[in-house]
C-alpha cells in the first residue's frame, strides 16, 4: 500500500499550508509508515492511504516518487 504523508520539516513548527510538504511511502499500515519516518523527525500532519484512483492521479505529477525507507 502507498501512503501520502503531509508534514512540516521542523518538529516544533506550527503547521502552515504554504510550508506543508508531502512524501509517498510504501507500507502495510499507518503505524509502519510512522515508524519508518521516525528518524527524520518530521512534524507529521496527516497520513493518507491512497486508493487506486487517487494514486493514478498522483502519478501524473512530475513530482511523484515513492520513497524507499
Amino acid at each position: 500500500m502507498i501512503y501520502k504523508v503531509l508534514y512540516q520539516e521542523l518538529p516544533e513548527e506550527i503547521p502552515v499550508r504554504e510550508r506543508t510538504k508531502s512524501v509517498y511511502v510504501e507500507g502495510e499500515s499507518v503505524r509502519q509508515v510512522r515508524k519508518k519516518l521516525n528518524e527524520r523527525k518530521y512534524n507529521i500532519e496527516y497520513i493518507h492511504e491512497m486508493d487506486e484512483a487517487h494514486l493514478d492521479y498522483e502519478k501524473l505529477s512530475d513530482d511523484f516518487k515513492v520513497e524507499n525507507i
